[in-house]
């Protein structure tokens, strides 16, 4: 177990937190969804409150400033500054870089309760220099280490809570850490509550265990299938991910989404796992991904010219009876192209399903993403147990891969 911020003084501190405020924007530069904002907030009030010098960091986007100049500012933090002094109710300073003197010097002026966010993380190039190009390149690495540097002689304290890159090694996750030993390095409330549900999940779920895999490729999750396949007692898979499945026991699926290349990887996963690997018994089929186009129920082979888009209502059933039955439940990927009305249907039922779980005392966790889309569509948020912020994060945790960001935090 990690210390979090509940075990440090921070009073009159520089404390340096790492989010994940990677908001998506429409084309004129607004916030469409503010939630990893929203989940970013209890940890700030918490430092400010208890009288912390704030200095929040975050990427945005991939930005690529060489090639394109005014990426500057189409991936500027400035609209998160913004939502965040909305919601905060207090001024929030941006500042015109990451890093280097302009931003040294601003710091020292920063009072108790005071906020001040970094310009975007990867307008610095040593921000996502991974770790095994840095090992064989001199050059890379003084880069990185400069530019962690650079973050780490800000503060006092770290802090991590930004679940969704902790999987990754860019220097604000793992570097600027590593820098600061002797110092305090813990995680923030969000992160906190990613590892004891998702841990609890991995280590100690209530049973019977349920994991709902959905997608477009069976490559995406194949890692995450063999892991829990040691842990669930059942997995459910929909989405185009499924035609893999169906294709490599011999159905014709037409012009399904398959993955020829793991034919024979499917087959192996189908006889390792028995029944504990459910498959669509019947699938929604049409000519094209169109609002409103016409579509088939397909119990078996899906037509000449046809593609499967969604699964069918005798798949809604039987999944809907096993999460019913379940008191743990992992959700990960849509089991259609839930964007595009009709073939939303399954995604929304499987959606009510998880729902109608933790209301009978389940435990459901959404694994962020697509998963978290759909569930806001169907306005079931506030009836599931946690909603992950990092969908490739929460992939790899389930999969039980380590996190090097995690792992260089204090223990409590």
């Amino acid at each position: 177990m990690k210390k979090t911020i509940d075990d440090i003084d921070v009073c009159g501190k520089r404390v340096l937190i790492r989010l994940d405020l990677n908001v998506p924007l429409d084309a004129n530069g607004n916030i469409t969804d503010d939630r990893r904002i929203r989940s970013a907030i209890p940890t700030i009030k918490k430092l400010a409150g208890d009288g912390a010098r704030l200095i929040l960091m975050s990427h945005l986007g991939r930005p690529k400033l060489d090639a394109n100049p005014s990426d500057r500012e189409s991936f500027s933090l400035s609209p998160v500054a913004i939502r965040l002094s909305q919601i905060l109710e207090k001024p929030i300073l941006l500042t015109e870089d990451c890093a280097g003197e302009a931003v040294s010097k601003l710091i020292p002026s920063l009072n108790d309760g005071d906020v001040c966010l970094l310009e975007n993380l990867r307008f610095n190039p040593g921000e996502t220099i991974k770790d095994k190009n840095a090992a064989s390149n001199p050059a890379l690495a003084e880069q990185k280490r400069t530019f962690a540097k650079q973050l780490a002689e800000l503060a006092d304290v770290y802090v991590n809570d930004a679940f969704g890159t902790c999987h990754r090694d860019n220097a604000s996750m793992l570097t600027v850490p590593q820098l600061m030993t002797g110092k305090p390095r813990v995680v923030g409330y969000l992160v906190k509550r990613e590892l004891e549900f998702l841990g609890g999940a991995v280590t100690d779920p209530k049973r019977p265990f349920v994991c709902i895999l959905g997608g477009a490729k069976v490559s995406d999750k194949l890692g995450v299938i063999r892991s829990l396949l040691q842990k669930c007692d059942t997995i459910l898979i929909g989405g185009a991910m499924a035609f893999t499945f169906l294709a490599a026991d011999g159905i014709d699926v037409a012009k399904s989404l398959t993955e020829p290349d793991l034919f024979d990887t499917a087959r192996s996963l189908r006889k390792d796992a028995g029944d504990r690997l459910r498959l669509p018994v019947d699938s929604i089929a049409a000519a094209k991904i169109a609002e409103n186009a016409e579509t088939r129920t397909c119990p078996d082979a899906i037509p000449e010219g046809m593609m499967g888009l969604d699964i069918g209502p005798a798949t809604i059933a039987a999944y809907r009876e096993v999460i019913h039955a379940a008191k743990t439940v992992v959700w990960n990927g849509p089991m259609g192209v839930f964007e595009t009305s009709p073939f939303d249907t399954g995604t929304i039922a499987v959606a009510r399903a998880v729902a109608d779980a933790t209301d009978a005392g389940a435990i459901t966790i959404i694994g962020g993403g697509d998963s978290a889309a759909a569930i806001d569509r169907a306005n079931l948020s506030d009836r599931m147990t946690h909603i992950s912020t990092g969908g490739g994060a929460s992939l790899e945790f389930l999969e039980g891969k380590p996190f090097a960001a995690i792992d260089v935090l204090d223990e409590a």
